[in-house]
Protein backbone atom coordinates (compact mmCIF):
# COMPACT_ATOMS: atom_id res chain seq x y z
CA UNK A 1 0.00 0.00 0.00
CA UNK A 2 1.40 3.70 -1.14
CA UNK A 3 2.21 5.25 2.46
CA UNK A 4 0.79 8.62 3.61
CA UNK A 5 3.56 11.46 3.74
CA UNK A 6 5.63 11.53 6.52
CA UNK A 7 4.75 14.28 8.32
CA UNK A 8 1.18 12.89 7.98
CA UNK A 9 2.21 9.93 9.29
CA UNK A 10 3.64 11.38 12.50
CA UNK A 11 0.94 13.24 12.81
CA UNK A 12 -1.41 10.10 13.12
CA UNK A 13 0.92 8.31 15.38
CA UNK A 14 0.67 10.90 18.15
CA UNK A 15 -2.67 11.26 17.97
CA UNK A 16 -5.80 9.66 19.83
CA UNK A 17 -3.05 8.65 22.78
CA UNK A 18 0.20 10.16 23.06
CA UNK A 19 3.04 8.48 23.81
CA UNK A 20 4.67 9.76 27.03
CA UNK A 21 8.17 9.96 25.24
CA UNK A 22 9.24 9.38 22.21
CA UNK A 23 13.32 8.37 21.74
CA UNK A 24 13.75 9.97 19.64
CA UNK A 25 11.57 12.19 17.30
CA UNK A 26 13.75 13.11 14.70
CA UNK A 27 14.91 9.46 14.31
CA UNK A 28 11.51 8.50 13.63
CA UNK A 29 10.49 11.15 11.03
CA UNK A 30 14.00 9.86 9.36
CA UNK A 31 13.05 6.82 9.50
CA UNK A 32 9.70 7.52 7.76
CA UNK A 33 11.12 9.82 5.31
CA UNK A 34 13.64 6.49 4.05
CA UNK A 35 10.45 4.20 4.16
CA UNK A 36 7.99 6.59 2.43
CA UNK A 37 11.01 6.95 -0.49
CA UNK A 38 12.20 2.90 -0.40
CA UNK A 39 8.92 1.96 0.15
CA UNK A 40 9.97 -0.77 2.31
CA UNK A 41 7.72 -0.82 5.51
CA UNK A 42 9.20 0.12 9.43
CA UNK A 43 9.43 -3.02 11.50
CA UNK A 44 7.84 -2.33 14.56
CA UNK A 45 8.13 -4.82 17.77
CA UNK A 46 6.50 -5.25 20.91
CA UNK A 47 7.42 -8.23 23.27
CA UNK A 48 4.90 -9.41 25.74
CA UNK A 49 6.36 -11.83 28.16
CA UNK A 50 3.41 -14.96 28.34
CA UNK A 51 3.75 -15.12 32.28
CA UNK A 52 0.15 -14.68 33.07
CA UNK A 53 -3.01 -16.35 30.56
CA UNK A 54 -4.66 -12.92 29.87
CA UNK A 55 -4.13 -9.81 27.89
CA UNK A 56 -6.20 -6.97 29.67
CA UNK A 57 -6.85 -3.29 27.96
CA UNK A 58 -3.90 -2.14 29.91
CA UNK A 59 -1.78 -4.43 27.68
CA UNK A 60 -4.34 -2.77 24.69
CA UNK A 61 -2.98 1.20 24.87
CA UNK A 62 0.13 0.04 23.07
CA UNK A 63 -1.49 -2.95 21.21
CA UNK A 64 -4.25 -0.18 19.78
CA UNK A 65 -0.84 2.27 18.44
CA UNK A 66 0.63 -0.82 16.93
CA UNK A 67 -2.74 -1.13 15.24
CA UNK A 68 -2.43 2.69 14.00
CA UNK A 69 1.15 1.45 12.74
CA UNK A 70 -0.23 -1.79 10.73
CA UNK A 71 -3.01 0.89 9.46
CA UNK A 72 -0.25 2.91 7.84
CA UNK A 73 1.21 -0.18 6.25
CA UNK A 74 4.52 -0.80 8.75
CA UNK A 75 5.03 -4.52 9.67
CA UNK A 76 4.59 -5.15 13.50
CA UNK A 77 6.40 -7.42 15.04
CA UNK A 78 4.27 -9.18 18.07
CA UNK A 79 6.84 -10.80 19.65
CA UNK A 80 5.67 -13.39 22.48
CA UNK A 81 8.57 -13.90 25.02
CA UNK A 82 8.40 -17.43 26.07
CA UNK A 83 12.09 -17.30 26.86
CA UNK A 84 12.40 -14.41 28.74
CA UNK A 85 8.76 -15.65 30.56
CA UNK A 86 10.66 -18.27 32.24
CA UNK A 87 13.14 -15.80 33.48
CA UNK A 88 10.69 -13.35 34.54
CA UNK A 89 10.98 -9.50 34.06
CA UNK A 90 11.98 -7.77 37.54
CA UNK A 91 11.12 -4.53 36.14
CA UNK A 92 9.30 -2.71 39.19
CA UNK A 93 9.52 -5.32 41.32
CA UNK A 94 10.49 -5.42 45.30
CA UNK A 95 11.88 -8.87 45.45
CA UNK A 96 12.54 -12.13 42.88
CA UNK A 97 9.59 -13.21 40.87
CA UNK A 98 9.00 -17.14 41.29
CA UNK A 99 9.99 -18.95 37.62
CA UNK A 100 7.42 -20.61 35.60
CA UNK A 101 7.57 -23.26 33.71
CA UNK A 102 7.86 -24.34 30.36
CA UNK A 103 4.29 -25.91 30.23
CA UNK A 104 3.10 -22.94 31.83
CA UNK A 105 4.78 -20.71 29.43
CA UNK A 106 2.94 -22.56 26.45
CA UNK A 107 0.03 -22.38 27.42
CA UNK A 108 -0.02 -18.41 28.23
CA UNK A 109 1.51 -18.05 24.57
CA UNK A 110 -1.29 -19.83 22.95
CA UNK A 111 -3.56 -17.43 24.70
CA UNK A 112 -1.78 -14.46 23.61
CA UNK A 113 -1.86 -15.59 19.86
CA UNK A 114 -5.73 -15.90 20.05
CA UNK A 115 -6.50 -12.89 22.09
CA UNK A 116 -4.19 -10.00 20.37
CA UNK A 117 -6.23 -10.57 16.77
CA UNK A 118 -9.15 -8.62 18.54
CA UNK A 119 -7.20 -5.91 18.01
CA UNK A 120 -4.07 -6.48 15.63
CA UNK A 121 -4.74 -7.51 11.62
CA UNK A 122 -4.18 -10.92 11.03
CA UNK A 123 -2.33 -10.26 7.71
CA UNK A 124 0.58 -11.19 6.78
CA UNK A 125 1.72 -8.12 4.73
CA UNK A 126 1.54 -6.15 7.97
CA UNK A 127 1.99 -8.99 11.15
CA UNK A 128 3.99 -11.36 12.01
CA UNK A 129 4.21 -13.16 15.33
CA UNK A 130 6.96 -14.65 16.92
CA UNK A 131 8.64 -15.92 19.89
CA UNK A 132 12.18 -15.44 21.11
CA UNK A 133 12.81 -18.84 22.17
CA UNK A 134 13.30 -18.97 17.87
CA UNK A 135 16.96 -17.09 18.85
CA UNK A 136 17.48 -17.29 22.23
CA UNK A 137 17.32 -21.43 22.56
CA UNK A 138 19.55 -21.38 20.08
CA UNK A 139 22.54 -19.86 21.29
CA UNK A 140 25.53 -21.01 22.64
CA UNK A 141 27.46 -20.76 25.83
CA UNK A 142 29.84 -18.71 24.41
CA UNK A 143 27.47 -16.58 22.21
CA UNK A 144 25.75 -15.65 25.31
CA UNK A 145 28.89 -14.84 27.46
CA UNK A 146 29.64 -12.36 24.56
CA UNK A 147 26.45 -10.35 25.14
CA UNK A 148 26.64 -10.14 28.60
CA UNK A 149 30.07 -8.83 28.24
CA UNK A 150 28.76 -5.66 26.19
CA UNK A 151 26.81 -4.30 29.87
CA UNK A 152 28.72 -3.90 33.07
CA UNK A 153 27.18 -4.34 36.76
CA UNK A 154 27.43 -0.37 37.18
CA UNK A 155 25.25 -0.09 34.28
CA UNK A 156 23.11 -2.25 35.04
CA UNK A 157 22.54 -1.05 38.59
CA UNK A 158 21.19 1.88 37.25
CA UNK A 159 18.23 0.42 37.14
CA UNK A 160 15.87 2.12 39.54
CA UNK A 161 14.48 -0.93 41.21
CA UNK A 162 17.90 -2.81 40.65
CA UNK A 163 19.54 0.00 43.25
CA UNK A 164 16.68 -0.04 45.38
CA UNK A 165 17.14 -3.74 45.99
CA UNK A 166 21.01 -3.33 46.14
CA UNK A 167 20.79 -0.97 48.79
CA UNK A 168 18.22 -2.69 50.58
CA UNK A 169 20.29 -5.95 50.79
CA UNK A 170 17.67 -7.69 48.99
CA UNK A 171 18.38 -10.38 46.98
CA UNK A 172 18.83 -10.08 42.93
CA UNK A 173 19.28 -13.38 41.43
CA UNK A 174 21.75 -13.30 38.61
CA UNK A 175 19.33 -15.16 36.40
CA UNK A 176 17.17 -11.53 36.74
CA UNK A 177 20.41 -9.28 36.47
CA UNK A 178 20.70 -10.37 32.82
CA UNK A 179 16.74 -10.36 32.12
CA UNK A 180 17.49 -6.33 30.69
CA UNK A 181 20.44 -7.81 28.34
CA UNK A 182 18.41 -11.14 27.04
CA UNK A 183 15.76 -8.65 26.38
CA UNK A 184 17.60 -6.21 24.54
CA UNK A 185 19.18 -8.89 22.18
CA UNK A 186 15.20 -9.65 20.97
CA UNK A 187 15.51 -6.51 18.73
CA UNK A 188 18.93 -7.18 17.51
CA UNK A 189 17.43 -10.14 16.50
CA UNK A 190 14.53 -8.75 14.76
CA UNK A 191 16.62 -5.83 13.28
CA UNK A 192 13.62 -3.93 15.23
CA UNK A 193 12.89 0.01 13.72
CA UNK A 194 10.67 0.99 16.38
CA UNK A 195 9.46 -0.88 19.82
CA UNK A 196 6.63 0.31 21.84
CA UNK A 197 6.41 -0.71 25.83
CA UNK A 198 5.51 1.05 28.78
CA UNK A 199 7.23 3.58 30.56
CA UNK A 200 8.19 0.74 33.66
CA UNK A 201 10.26 -0.22 30.57
CA UNK A 202 11.85 2.36 29.63
CA UNK A 203 15.81 1.13 31.20
CA UNK A 204 15.23 -2.18 29.37
CA UNK A 205 13.93 -0.39 26.22
CA UNK A 206 17.03 1.92 25.79
CA UNK A 207 19.13 -0.71 26.52
CA UNK A 208 18.09 -2.62 23.23
CA UNK A 209 19.06 0.88 21.69
CA UNK A 210 22.43 0.70 23.08
CA UNK A 211 22.99 -3.40 22.31
CA UNK A 212 21.67 -3.04 19.17
CA UNK A 213 24.60 -0.18 17.95
CA UNK A 214 26.87 -2.14 19.90
CA UNK A 215 25.84 -5.21 17.25
CA UNK A 216 26.77 -2.26 13.99
CA UNK A 217 22.59 -1.85 13.63
CA UNK A 218 20.95 1.35 13.53
CA UNK A 219 19.07 1.79 16.86
CA UNK A 220 15.54 1.86 16.79
CA UNK A 221 12.92 4.30 18.09
CA UNK A 222 11.04 3.54 21.23
CA UNK A 223 7.83 4.83 21.77
CA UNK A 224 7.57 4.34 25.86
CA UNK A 225 2.84 4.51 26.44
CA UNK A 226 1.26 5.59 29.81
CA UNK A 227 0.25 2.73 32.67
CA UNK A 228 -3.42 2.85 32.51
CA UNK A 229 -4.44 2.47 36.04
CA UNK A 230 -6.11 -0.79 37.31
CA UNK A 231 -9.75 -0.30 38.77
CA UNK A 232 -9.29 0.56 42.52
CA UNK A 233 -7.29 3.62 40.61
CA UNK A 234 -4.15 2.93 42.38
CA UNK A 235 -1.81 0.89 40.94
CA UNK A 236 -1.27 -0.02 37.48
CA UNK A 237 -3.86 -2.43 35.62
CA UNK A 238 -2.42 -6.44 37.01
CA UNK A 239 -3.67 -9.52 36.50
CA UNK A 240 -2.20 -10.71 39.58
CA UNK A 241 -3.76 -7.72 41.31
CA UNK A 242 -7.35 -8.76 40.07
CA UNK A 243 -8.23 -4.88 39.38
CA UNK A 244 -8.51 -5.57 35.22
CA UNK A 245 -10.20 -6.04 32.29
CA UNK A 246 -9.59 -8.88 30.04
CA UNK A 247 -10.03 -8.47 26.56
CA UNK A 248 -11.86 -11.56 26.39
CA UNK A 249 -14.08 -10.52 29.33
CA UNK A 250 -17.68 -10.92 28.80
CA UNK A 251 -19.82 -7.90 27.56
CA UNK A 252 -21.38 -7.72 31.20
CA UNK A 253 -18.51 -8.34 32.52
CA UNK A 254 -16.83 -5.21 30.56
CA UNK A 255 -19.71 -2.84 30.98
CA UNK A 256 -19.88 -3.47 34.72
CA UNK A 257 -16.02 -3.38 35.67
CA UNK A 258 -16.45 0.23 33.62
CA UNK A 259 -19.41 1.34 35.87
CA UNK A 260 -17.15 0.44 39.33
CA UNK A 261 -14.20 2.33 38.20
CA UNK A 262 -13.58 5.82 40.20
CA UNK A 263 -14.77 9.16 38.55
CA UNK A 264 -11.29 9.93 39.20
CA UNK A 265 -10.26 7.83 36.22
CA UNK A 266 -13.21 8.77 34.01
CA UNK A 267 -10.46 11.17 31.73
CA UNK A 268 -7.75 8.37 32.03
CA UNK A 269 -9.93 5.85 31.25
CA UNK A 270 -11.53 8.09 28.08
CA UNK A 271 -7.98 9.06 26.37
CA UNK A 272 -6.15 5.58 27.17
CA UNK A 273 -8.79 2.69 26.76
CA UNK A 274 -12.26 4.19 24.86
CA UNK A 275 -10.79 4.78 20.86
CA UNK A 276 -11.82 8.18 21.08
CA UNK A 277 -9.37 11.04 20.15
CA UNK A 278 -7.71 13.05 22.80
CA UNK A 279 -9.19 16.12 21.93
CA UNK A 280 -12.79 14.53 22.22
CA UNK A 281 -12.12 12.29 24.98
CA UNK A 282 -11.24 15.31 27.40
CA UNK A 283 -14.28 17.01 26.16
CA UNK A 284 -17.11 14.18 27.19
CA UNK A 285 -15.46 14.06 30.31
CA UNK A 286 -17.06 17.26 31.12
CA UNK A 287 -20.56 15.66 31.11
CA UNK A 288 -22.27 14.41 34.25
CA UNK A 289 -19.76 12.02 35.24
CA UNK A 290 -22.88 9.07 35.55
CA UNK A 291 -23.60 9.66 31.82
CA UNK A 292 -20.15 9.57 31.01
CA UNK A 293 -19.45 6.66 32.61
CA UNK A 294 -22.00 4.78 30.72
CA UNK A 295 -20.75 6.27 27.29
CA UNK A 296 -17.35 4.82 28.57
CA UNK A 297 -18.57 1.46 29.53
CA UNK A 298 -20.27 1.58 26.22
CA UNK A 299 -17.30 2.70 24.04
CA UNK A 300 -15.03 -0.03 25.98
CA UNK A 301 -17.63 -3.04 25.69
CA UNK A 302 -18.59 -2.42 21.85
CA UNK A 303 -14.44 -2.32 20.73
CA UNK A 304 -13.89 -5.74 22.05
CA UNK A 305 -17.11 -6.95 22.11
CA UNK A 306 -19.10 -5.31 19.36
CA UNK A 307 -21.98 -2.73 19.24
CA UNK A 308 -24.96 -4.94 19.39
CA UNK A 309 -23.12 -6.82 22.75
CA UNK A 310 -22.23 -3.56 24.44
CA UNK A 311 -25.82 -2.05 23.92
CA UNK A 312 -26.94 -5.20 25.60
CA UNK A 313 -24.91 -5.63 28.31
CA UNK A 314 -25.38 -1.53 29.14
CA UNK A 315 -29.58 -2.32 28.73
CA UNK A 316 -29.43 -5.36 31.42
CA UNK A 317 -26.26 -3.05 33.61
CA UNK A 318 -29.11 -0.35 33.60
CA UNK A 319 -32.50 -3.21 34.75
CA UNK A 320 -30.17 -4.84 37.23
CA UNK A 321 -28.51 -1.89 39.19
CA UNK A 322 -31.29 0.72 38.76
CA UNK A 323 -34.12 -1.31 38.96
CA UNK A 324 -32.47 -3.62 40.80
CA UNK A 325 -33.56 -6.77 38.52
CA UNK A 326 -31.25 -9.58 38.90
CA UNK A 327 -29.85 -11.73 35.89
CA UNK A 328 -31.71 -14.83 35.16
CA UNK A 329 -30.30 -18.01 35.47
CA UNK A 330 -29.81 -18.68 32.28
CA UNK A 331 -27.98 -15.54 31.62
CA UNK A 332 -25.04 -16.85 34.14
CA UNK A 333 -24.88 -20.49 32.61
CA UNK A 334 -23.99 -18.15 29.27
CA UNK A 335 -21.28 -16.55 30.64
CA UNK A 336 -19.65 -19.80 32.29
CA UNK A 337 -20.54 -18.65 35.79
CA UNK A 338 -22.50 -21.26 37.18
CA UNK A 339 -21.03 -24.04 39.31
CA UNK A 340 -22.11 -27.68 39.22
CA UNK A 341 -22.32 -29.62 42.38
CA UNK A 342 -24.22 -32.92 44.06
CA UNK A 343 -27.08 -32.22 45.90
CA UNK A 344 -25.44 -32.49 49.99
CA UNK A 345 -21.74 -31.33 48.83
CA UNK A 346 -20.55 -28.38 50.59
CA UNK A 347 -19.73 -25.40 48.49
CA UNK A 348 -17.24 -23.11 49.79
CA UNK A 349 -18.15 -19.78 48.45
CA UNK A 350 -14.87 -17.93 48.88
CA UNK A 351 -13.17 -19.97 46.00
CA UNK A 352 -15.68 -19.67 43.84
CA UNK A 353 -16.16 -16.15 44.22
CA UNK A 354 -12.18 -16.47 43.59
CA UNK A 355 -12.71 -18.58 40.79
CA UNK A 356 -15.05 -16.64 38.83
CA UNK A 357 -12.86 -13.32 39.07
CA UNK A 358 -15.49 -11.88 41.23
CA UNK A 359 -12.36 -11.23 44.11
CA UNK A 360 -8.41 -11.58 43.95
CA UNK A 361 -7.87 -13.82 46.92
CA UNK A 362 -9.67 -15.78 49.28
CA UNK A 363 -9.22 -13.62 52.04
CA UNK A 364 -10.97 -10.73 50.33
CA UNK A 365 -14.30 -12.92 49.69
CA UNK A 366 -14.28 -13.37 53.35
CA UNK A 367 -14.21 -9.67 54.13
CA UNK A 368 -16.95 -9.38 51.52
CA UNK A 369 -19.21 -11.83 53.09
CA UNK A 370 -18.62 -10.36 56.92
CA UNK A 371 -19.36 -7.12 55.48
CA UNK A 372 -22.76 -8.59 54.44
CA UNK A 373 -22.24 -7.59 51.01
CA UNK A 374 -22.75 -10.86 49.06
CA UNK A 375 -26.44 -12.62 49.18
CA UNK A 376 -27.75 -15.49 48.13
CA UNK A 377 -30.99 -15.15 46.21
CA UNK A 378 -30.85 -11.55 48.17
CA UNK A 379 -30.43 -12.78 51.61
CA UNK A 380 -27.40 -12.00 53.15
CA UNK A 381 -24.65 -14.48 54.26
CA UNK A 382 -24.48 -14.43 57.85
CA UNK A 383 -20.71 -13.60 59.17
CA UNK A 384 -18.31 -16.00 59.34
CA UNK A 385 -20.74 -18.47 56.84
CA UNK A 386 -18.21 -19.24 53.91
CA UNK A 387 -19.63 -22.56 53.30
CA UNK A 388 -23.52 -23.25 52.09
CA UNK A 389 -24.66 -26.97 51.02
CA UNK A 390 -26.31 -27.60 47.86
CA UNK A 391 -30.06 -28.36 48.14
CA UNK A 392 -30.40 -29.54 44.76
CA UNK A 393 -31.60 -26.19 43.85
CA UNK A 394 -30.64 -23.11 41.91
CA UNK A 395 -29.36 -20.37 43.51
CA UNK A 396 -27.86 -17.08 42.91
CA UNK A 397 -25.23 -15.26 44.77
CA UNK A 398 -24.71 -11.30 44.06
CA UNK A 399 -20.88 -10.28 45.66
CA UNK A 400 -20.70 -6.32 45.91
CA UNK A 401 -22.94 -4.19 43.49
CA UNK A 402 -22.60 -5.90 40.24
CA UNK A 403 -21.13 -9.17 40.02
CA UNK A 404 -23.40 -12.45 40.04
CA UNK A 405 -22.66 -16.31 39.67
CA UNK A 406 -25.06 -19.17 40.48
CA UNK A 407 -24.94 -23.14 41.31
CA UNK A 408 -27.37 -25.48 40.84
CA UNK A 409 -27.37 -29.53 41.05
CA UNK A 410 -25.56 -31.14 38.11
Amino acid sequence: MPFLPPEEQLRILKDAVPPVEIIDEAELLSKLERSFASGKPLRIKQGFDASAPDLHIGHAVSLWKLRAFQDLGHKVIFLIGDFTAMIGDPSGKSKTRPRLSREEVLVNSETYRQQVFRILRDDPEVLEVRFNSEWHAKRDVYQFLELASRRTVARILERDDFMKRFQAQEDISLLEFLYPLVQAYDSVALEADVELGGMDQKFNLVLARQIQRSYGQEPQVLFLMPLLKGLDGNEKMSKSLGNYIGVTDTADDIYGKVMSIPDSLLEEYFVLASGLGSVEARSVVREDPYQAKHRLAHLITARYCGEEAAQKAGEGFRARFKEGKPPEFKELEDQNRVCLCEPGEKVYLPRIMQDFGAVSSGSAAKRLIDSGSVRIDGEKIPVGTYEVVADGHEHIVKVGKRFYFGYAPK
